[in-house]
């Protein structure tokens, strides 16, 4: 199977959240090939990360662990670079939805599931408004 997780799915894989015990489930149940990832997780893993050293939920010492570790993991995952196709199809996906909610990262992660329809079988996100407009562009969120 190959996966496709915005940043808030990856960081389940690396710290206990809500959505921690479906990833797991995921995968002791299914065989996952590949995991597609937006360039932008990145950035924003490591801002989750100091996010919550900064709110005192975990430790520095702990957050820079965890990025470590999350840099060492990099070359397992597959990257979608943020390139023009992937900006101009966040700014329409911005027009299509941006009053419901999606906002310009989410655009991108968005934009970048949806140019890989045709290589991932699932596609998974932590945020309800991302998820909800996965399943409107018609890309599958079952994963179990």
């Amino acid at each position: 199977m190959n996966l496709f997780l915005d940043t808030s799915s990856l960081v389940t894989l690396y710290h206990e959240e809500a959505d921690t015990e479906i990833m797991d489930a995921v995968f002791n149940f299914e065989i996952v090939t590949n995991i597609f990832l937006s360039e932008i997780s990145k950035v924003e893993f490591a801002s989750a990360f100091w996010k919550k050293a900064r709110t005192g939920e975990i430790s520095t010492e702990l957050a820079n662990q965890i990025i470590n570790i999350f840099e060492q993991d990099c070359e397992t995952y597959i990257f979608v670079p943020v390139d023009d196709s992937i900006i101009k199809s966040a700014k329409h996906l911005i027009g299509k939805y941006g009053n419901k909610g999606l906002r310009t990262l989410d655009s991108i992660q968005l934009a970048t599931a949806s140019c890989l329809r045709n290589k991932v079988d699932h596609f998974k996100s932590g945020d309800k408004v991302l998820t909800s407009l996965l399943a409107k562009e018609s890309l599958s969120t079952n994963i179990l």
